[in-house]
């Protein structure tokens, strides 16, 4: 294929521009025009036309992008203004040419954004970087296996190596990472769960016992509430706006509890729709809650005991007793531990009044079917997995879990994040499971707990981890504290990418590194065997096939599946039962395995032939059964603690802007929020701009406020007035992970902190950014010489009990 030269040009943020005002509404003619106008510029009508009419349709591919599930019956245009930029960014068909490597050097290409990386093109060769150089060179596939097969046979241990997975891997895919894992003889199987919603499985499964959805797709549109919390639906589930709007349309009411108030749960223009198209649309949020940061545990706790003080009013009337009765244990116990929260306890942690946490009550106690759903802005807390108990507690409470447009509904971020652990890709897999899959394959697998995102990169670091193979994502990017991310990558003696683009992962490397580029998604996948399809899971258990639609990029490309099969050959051949070389050929030989290990995936290979796919068994969901110790749901009594700022000091939240899927970046634009040319902004509410003594507009470097001795800085940083929540500021993912110290990180899940990042400001003596990853290494400044008392002490626990 004849390589197009990709039009862009990194941005100069002296040209950065902010509108005066945040967007109303979400989607309408504008989502179409930015939806297609990609798509055209870089595919063709042709090609365009091939990918998104068979996006998520049942004889079409999944969208690459987001997990939220498709109705039975679907659209013609069945897709959102972000998966069609996801789908273009896959598909379109310019590849970076051979003499690329030549020309850059891994140091020159580490000065650019991730933008500009991205834009490049596909790659459609291995490429590999020898210890000591600078530059990838070319290198044919049977080379590429041979290194990476020579350094795992090397190591002393096979905890010494990582495999990371992100959440576009299919379940195919997944199934054979995680069988060639074990076969090397580890469970360091780090994902990017691990980084998102590991804090809704914990949460879910010690009260549950299942860390997923509790409602299926039609659920929407039957519930007379749904609570939105944390999430951002227009830019990160576009197509979840369409069921909300159902929800209203058949007398549901929506309450958005949020820091910032987010164009999409304002109002909705539906653009298949005639009044979403000349109309106003329709108004999304009944009831808007703009929390303060790290508050949605006290207004949960604060609700539940309204439920409780209205049950102590009206005996009987309240409560579903029946189901609590029958279903539930610990009701005694929370009783009694919330009739004492502390009214002004509550108020300061969530920065809201009492009448609209009555209010918030009210609508609740009204409702006979409530679906609570939510998303990072609440995993990413520290208190994560204890809120999410404190959701599920309050969901129990009026037998809101096992009945039609009811239950508790995490939104996957990931196209297939769900069904990877499904698959077995997690660090911490079940008796059952391993039993399973040493029984299918003939083999031990490893018992010991492995090591997960976080804790890799602390072994990286050590030196424990030595050898890091990462099945897609771009994990430097993605985690945590950026400087120790980079650190540790450098310090393994090889990195090795699966990928289809450049991004920063493949230019912070370990001594040794590989690109082995695979096909995307949206391409035929011809085999041996004819065309081969693969399956996905979305965010309410449903698992449907996914056919490629258009011819790939190059026909030296290989697939995930046979490119893991030739990695396993190359380093485990004959240590398992497993047939590598056919797995590669037919896909139906690994469905075969997957049938035989996997609960609920029995007889896959028929099911997943139905017309569109299968529904995994939910036991809360279907049968109101719950996987726990005592066979029932746990009612939690949970610890109430916030997060209090010192003085001159704001709480940072890292979100994502609306041209931009998790660390890639569509454009350097966030049309609802305003900005245009630029990401290197930091959203402040103006009275605390005020308050700071700063000035919209200004220029500003962006401290960190730890005490661990290490200073965490981001230079030159716009500030920009926006009615954020008082006390709350508000920077894009992923350049504000450089803020976030790696040990910080939710109780339970070991996920990162993004959402709860104290901060303090200084006006900046930089010029607008030209660097694209700020990081600075200097010793932290003495805290109380800076003027910021308690710097060293920012988390502090309000014991919600004291009467």
């Amino acid at each position: 294929m004849t390589r197009k030269e990709p039009r862009v040009e990194e941005v100069d943020e002296k040209d950065l521009k902010v509108e005066k005002r945040p967007k109303e509404w979400a989607a309408g003619l504008p989502g179409v025009y930015y939806s297609m106008k990609p798509a055209i510029e870089h595919m063709g009508i042709e090609r365009t036309l091939k990918t998104v009419l068979k996006m998520n349709h049942k004889d079409g591919f999944d969208c690459p992008s987001c997990a939220w599930p498709d109705p039975d019956k679907r659209k013609t245009f069945e897709f959102c203004e972000n998966g069609a930029k996801a789908v273009t960014w896959e598909a379109a068909p310019v590849i970076i040419s051979k003499d690329f490597w030549a020309e850059h050097s891994i140091s020159d290409l580490r000065e650019r954004s991730e933008y500009w990386l991205g834009m490049q093109g596909r790659i459609v060769e291995p490429v590999y970087k020898p210890a000591g150089e600078d530059h990838y060179r070319p290198v044919s596939w049977d080379e590429a296996f041979e290194i990476v097969g020579k350094k795992l046979k090397s190591l002393d241990s096979p905890d010494e190596a990582a495999f990371y997975t992100s959440g576009r891997t299919s379940n195919e895919a997944a199934f054979l990472y995680q069988l060639f894992a074990r076969g090397f003889g580890t469970n360091n199987l780090p994902d990017c769960s691990n980084m998102c919603h590991e804090s809704s499985g914990w949460g879910m499964g010690q009260t549950i016992g299942i860390g997923k959805a509790t409602v299926t797709f039609d659920d929407y549109a039957h519930a007379d509430l749904i609570i939105v919390m944390g999430q951002n639906p227009g830019t990160n589930h576009p197509r979840m706006l369409t069921e909300l709007e159902g929800c209203k349309r058949n007398g549901g009411q929506i309450v958005a509890v949020n820091p910032l108030p987010e164009a999409s749960l304002k109002r909705y223009k539906n653009p298949q729709l005639v009044r979403g198209v000349i109309g106003k649309g329709t108004e999304i949020a009944d009831q808007f809650l703009q929390i303060r940061l790290g508050g949605d545990m006290a207004l949960l706790q604060a609700v539940s005991k309204r439920v409780f003080e209205a049950e102590a009013r009206n005996p009987g009337t309240v409560l579903d007793h029946a189901f609590l009765e029958e279903h539930c244990e610990g009701l005694d116990e929370l009783r009694e531990y919330l009739l004492k929260l502390d009214e002004a306890t509550v108020l300061e942690a969530t920065g809201l009044r009492t009448e609209e946490i009555d209010e918030l009550a009210a609508r609740y106690l009204a409702a006979d079917k409530v679906i609570i759903t939510w998303a990072m802005g609440i995993t990413q807390q520290k208190k994560g997995v204890a809120t999410i108990k404190e959701m599920i507690n309050l969901l129990l409470l009026r037998g809101n879990i096992g009945k039609p447009g009811a239950g508790a509904s995490p939104i996957r971020g990931h196209s297939n994040v769900q069904g990877d652990r499904t698959m077995g890709i997690w660090e911490q897999m079940p008796p059952r499971f391993m039993d399973a899959l040493g029984k299918e394959f003939g083999f031990e697998p490893p018992r010991e707990h492995g090591a997960d995102a976080v804790e890799s990169i602390r072994r990286m670091r050590d030196g424990k981890v030595k050898v890091l193979i990462a099945l897609g994502g771009n994990l430097v990017s993605a985690i945590s504290d950026t400087q120790v991310a980079e650190k540790a990558f450098q310090n393994t003696d090889m990195t090795v990418q699966i990928s289809i683009k450049l991004n920063r992962s493949h230019l912070i490397t370990g001594d040794e590194a590989l690109i082995l580029p695979c096909k995307g998604r949206t391409e035929i996948d011809r085999q041996e065997t004819g065309v081969q399809f693969v399956s996905v899971e979305d965010t309410v258990c449903a698992v449907h096939p996914s056919w490629g639609s258009v011819e790939p990029v190059s026909e030296n490309l290989l697939s995930e599946p046979a490119i893991i099969s030739r990695l396993a050959r190359a380093s485990i051949d004959g240590k398992i039962n497993a047939d590598w070389e056919g797995f590669e050929k037919d896909y139906d030989l690994i469905r075969e395995h997957i049938a035989h290990v996997v609960e609920g995936c029995e007889d896959y290979n028929r099911k997943i032939r139905q017309k569109g796919g299968f529904i995994l068994p939910n036991g809360p969901r279907d049968s109101r059964t719950f996987n726990t110790p005592t066979g029932k749901a746990v009612l939690t009594v949970n610890d109430l603690e916030y997060l209090e700022r010192p003085e001159g000091t704001l709480i940072l939240q890292s979100l994502r802007a609306h041209d931009q899927w998790n660390t890639t970046i569509y454009s350097n634009n966030d049309r609802y929020r305003g900005i245009k040319k630029g990401r290197h902004v930091v959203f402040i509410n103006p009275e605390d701009i005020t308050e700071l003594g700063l000035k919209d507009g200004q220029n500003v470097d962006i401290y960190g406020v730890y005490d661990d001795g290490v200073q965490r800085v981001l230079r030159a940083y716009r500030v920009v007035s926006y009615p954020t929540a008082r006390g709350c500021a508000a920077s894009y993912y992923p350049e504000a992970n450089v803020l976030v110290p790696l040990d910080h990180v939710a109780q339970g899940s070991n996920t990162p902190t993004s959402k709860q990042v104290i901060v303090r400001f200084e006006p900046s003596t930089h010029t607008a950014p030209s660097e694209h990853h700020a990081v600075a290494t200097a010793p932290a400044p003495d805290a109380e010489a800076d003027g910021f008392p308690g710097a060293g002490t920012p988390v502090k626990a309000a014991e919600a009990a004291n009467a």
